[in-house]
């Protein structure tokens, strides 16, 4: 897709075109080829392969348990929320509505944010990253931080980590020597967590992606829909109905023969260039299956991945707040402020309400999760929270901001786009 789309353009700036009449119709077809997409070979990659052989896999330790649900982050943590927030402030922010435009990431903002060390802190220290123990609550703190200047964006960035995580947390010897030394590395590849398919009500421990043996590993069949960054990833983690028995996780490199890429606009997330990604016919080998097929992985998969989500929405829903406070204090009707009128002041409360029975949830189940504790139930808790409140939250943005509420000079109507994600959407990040 990325060489068709260069080609098209290097051709509709040729001269020439014009000459022929033809400057029309070439700038109507790069036009639609950025908004639909190329259906298109996945992007040819580097070929990965083991450097270091391991006889047993890695796993990040189980944090302590205190005994206290605090909330107050450590120097650690709130020191690598501050770098997070000051990169989505300065890099993310004033790229999102162009990204949101264009339909796809900015050129080197992601180099940028490698250089953060998002994918390493997931990474344990004997595989080459800085983890030593399991950082769900850093992680969604760091997807807050990222949201706060752009959920589309953010999802874009933390792409490469789900898979990373995912290796880590369920992937053999051999599946971690393989991959995950391209993720310590300067050239962090684009990577996907692919559970979602188009499918109403889709639930995903039923995905329509199906697995079948093969004398020499498993034959893949299927459609993933709205993959960010579809077609520059290099490798996926997929979800598939694995010969009936119920969803298994697999691994899927770009460069496999029956992948295919076709672009995807969606209402939303349009800075993380969603795609759909075909598997036809894919051929894997045996040791592409993931944690070993097991039910308990693919739910704390889930999971995680809905965590995640909440996480973000968290995230966009403070950026809606901090931008409608000194929205409705500065602006004036009838002589004073907008805020003195108790219907504002109102809504602005129940923001900040929602947003902190949002966060107080979703951390709390991170906290559970990294302390190896149940944590489904506040996991369905701050799903629901993201799906309802999100949603409400981005709707009175728009609705404060009043008729600029409905248009693009305020990034408003884009939160609200974005943060309607957060209900439907499966896989893509992973805490």
């Amino acid at each position: 897709m990325g060489l068709g789309l260069a080609a098209l353009t290097k051709l509709a700036g040729v001269k020439a075109i014009d000459r022929a009449g033809l400057r029309k119709p070439i700038e109507s077809l790069v036009s639609s080829a950025t908004r639909g997409g190329f259906k298109a070979a996945g992007a040819a990659g580097r070929s990965f392969k083991a450097i270091q052989r391991r006889d047993a896999p890695e796993r990040l330790a189980t944090a302590p348990d205190s005994g206290l649900f605090d909330l107050t982050p450590s120097e650690e943590q709130q020191m690598i929320v501050e770098t997070v927030r000051e990169f989505a402030a300065e890099q993310l922010r004033p790229a999102a509505a162009e990204a949101d435009a264009k339909l796809t990431t900015p050129d080197g903002l992601l180099t940028r944010a490698a250089e953060l060390g998002v994918t390493l802190v997931g990474i344990p220290e004997e595989l080459g990253g800085v983890g030593t123990e399991r950082s769900v609550v850093t992680s969604a703190l760091v997807a807050e931080a990222l949201a706060h200047g752009d959920l589309g964006l953010a999802v874009a960035v933390l792409a490469p980590s789900a898979v990373s995580t995912a290796l880590v947390s369920w992937g053999d010897a051999e599946q971690q020597a393989t991959y995950l030394p391209a993720f310590v590395g300067e050239n962090v590849p684009a990577a996907a967590l692919a559970l979602q398919e188009r499918a109403p009500l889709f639930d995903p421990f039923k995905p329509g992606t199906k697995a079948r043996r093969t004398p020499n590993g498993y034959k893949v069949d299927g459609v993933k829909s709205l993959v960010p960054r579809a077609s520059q990833a290099e490798l996926f983690v997929i979800s598939a109905d694995l010969e009936g028995r119920g969803p298994a996780l697999f691994i899927v490199e770009s460069s496999n023969a029956g992948v295919s890429i076709e672009g995807e606009p969606a209402m939303g997330l349009r800075g993380a260039a969603t795609g759909k990604l075909h598997l036809d016919g894919v051929s894997l080998p045996a040791s592409a299956l993931l944690g070993g097929g097991k039910p308990e992985v693919f739910a704390e998969v889930v999971r995680l991945s809905r965590l995640g989500w909440a996480a973000l929405a968290a995230g966009t829903a403070k950026a809606v707040l901090d931008y409608v406070i000194p929205y409705v204090n500065e602006r004036h009707a009838f002589g004073e402020p907008v805020s003195h009128r108790q219907g504002v002041a109102f809504q602005v409360a129940d923001i900040g309400i929602e947003l902190e029975g949002l966060r107080l949830v979703t951390l709390r189940a991170a906290a559970r999760a990294e302390q190896g504790k149940p944590y489904a139930r506040e996991v369905a808790l701050a799903r629901k929270l993201a799906a309802d409140k999100g949603m409400k939250i981005g709707s009175a943005g728009v609705q404060l901001l009043g008729g600029h509420g409905f248009v693009k000079e305020h990034p408003v109507e884009r939160w609200y786009r974005d943060l309607r994600a957060a209900g439907v959407l499966e896989g893509s990040v992973l805490l």
